[in-house]
């Protein structure tokens, strides 16, 4: 394996624990750049100048620790006004642990890079399957989209270098097939491949989507060294391809090889367990915007959310949007509500929800740092969709302590922020995995019970 990243929180591992080591190594004073170019392969889209991504930033000696009085991440509610935007999220919850007919729950999670970084979901879903039942990893790209591209619980991804990366570019309003991540691996050559390690994890179900489309080639998939299916993607018409590849629980290697007879393009594999429990979907894309969104097809990215069946459906975007000036702010509102719009429309039993931008302070004319007034317009209008369209909305701003709050967060010390006043540390991402996990689960405990709608998923379809 290489290249692997700090995956060191290890299953039975709780948050803090794991964290713990990540302090006692010194690898939490930044999390590992999630760069947008291809492992050697054609770089579709080097993304625009003003698209943030995860900056390297240096090791927090391990014998630092935090001040005590100091208080990092707010701990606070959604903003729900109605009072249910999370009602069928938990309803999936309590059906994970139903006596008569025990289901999985499943949350996907949208967003740029404080999502692609995969700290704080992997926070939410090792806090989540802890409570409610471990129903596996969730999605993953089955080769690199960019070189560093990592998911924490051991997991790894590995390719080799004949493979294109697709995914919207800022510039771009071309619609393109990109499946339900806005992401696609796409290859001719039969010396590529694509492999998922489950590392310390155990899984007994791949389901592997891809593109089906006139002339299109064939791919074979290995399971622990043995082929166990061949796949032919060619069709009269595009569609969405599925593949679910079954197999005793057991730690596994998944390989994806083209044979070279056409372009196959893939969208992701789901990892999962033939048992009730939570997933949780980490789809983050560096420099990516909510607008993207609406340049996949909607056919294709329907579909698979409708096969995949999410119980919440997260939106974490409005960072790089608030660096967006020139943009006018009402139109940015009419593509969010078209794109929660697309969600809503695909996946109606869904409950929703939107993450609004982080802090991101820029220089004033003396080159001290200032407060961002974009940032607020963009706070206010996800706060307005919220409300208009029933889904829960948590500030990140707020979440901070204000204005200017990632200043000092990036100066304490050890910091929680990095040198960017956009991003988190390590540290700082734990905390937010912790707050939205609680703020997640606030009124589960004291709702009434009672039956669960049939339209809660019960994992992917065959």
């Amino acid at each position: 394996m290489t290249d692997p990243g700090p995956l060191l929180m290890v299953r039975g591992m709780s948050p803090r624990l794991g964290f713990a080591l990540l302090i006692a190594l010194g690898l939490t004073g930044g999390v590992a750049a999630a760069q947008p170019s291809l492992q050697g392969g054609v770089q579709r889209d080097p993304g625009a100048q003003a698209a943030l991504e995860m900056p390297r930033t240096e090791a927090v000696p391990a014998t630092e620790a935090p001040d005590e009085d100091e208080v990092f991440g707010r701990e606070m509610d959604f903003y729900d006004p109605s009072g249910h935007a999370l009602r069928s999220f938990h309803d999936a919850l309590r059906a994970t642990q139903s006596d008569e007919d025990p289901r999985k729950a499943r949350v996907l999670v949208y967003g740029a890079s404080h999502v692609a970084a995969d700290f704080f979901t992997h926070v939410l879903r090792e806090q989540l399957q802890q409570r409610f039942g471990d129903a596996g990893h969730g999605f993953l790209m089955p080769a690199r989209p960019w070189r560093r591209y990592r998911h924490l619980g051991g997991l790894s991804v590995e390719s080799n270098r004949p493979w294109d990366a697709l995914r919207v570019r800022a510039s771009t309003r071309d619609v393109d097939h990109l499946g339900v991540a806005g992401l696609a691996v796409e290859s001719d050559d039969r010396r590529a491949f694509g492999r998922i390690d489950t590392g310390d994890q155990v899984a007994s179900q791949f389901a592997i989507m891809y593109l089906e489309q006139p002339g299109g080639g064939s791919f074979d998939v290995r399971l622990d060294g043995r082929r166990v299916a061949r796949v032919a993607t060619a069709a009269e018409e595009i569609g969405a391809g599925w593949r679910l590849v079954t197999a005793a629980e057991a730690r596994h290697v998944l390989e994806i090889r083209p044979r070279g007879d056409g372009p196959v393009r893939l969208f992701g594999v789901s990892v999962e367990r033939e048992q009730p429990g939570v997933i949780v979907d980490n789809l983050g894309i560096n420099g990516a915007r909510a607008v993207s969104h609406l340049y996949w097809n909607p056919e294709l990215h329907t579909e698979y959310l409708r096969r995949l069946s999410p119980d919440l459906v997260v939106l974490a975007y409005g960072t790089n949007e608030s660096g967006d000036d020139g943009h006018p702010i009402e139109t940015y509102e009419e593509e969010l509500r078209a794109v929660v719009g697309r969600v809503r429309g695909a996946v109606p039993q869904a409950a929703c929800m939107l993450i609004g931008p982080s802090d991101r302070p820029m220089r004033g004319e003396e080159g001290e740092p200032v407060d961002r007034p974009r940032t607020h317009q963009v706070v206010e209008v996800q706060r307005r969709v919220s409300r208009d369209m029933g889904c829960a909305f948590f500030d990140l701003v707020a979440f901070g302590g204000g204005p200017l709050s990632m200043v000092r967060w990036a100066e304490a010390d050890p910091p929680y922020a990095q040198r960017d006043h956009v991003h988190y540390t390590g540290r700082g991402y734990l905390r937010l995995g912790e707050v939205l996990h609680d703020a997640m689960l606030e009124g589960f405990d004291e709702t009434p019970r009672f039956d669960p709608p049939a339209a809660v998923a019960a994992g992917p379809r065959p």
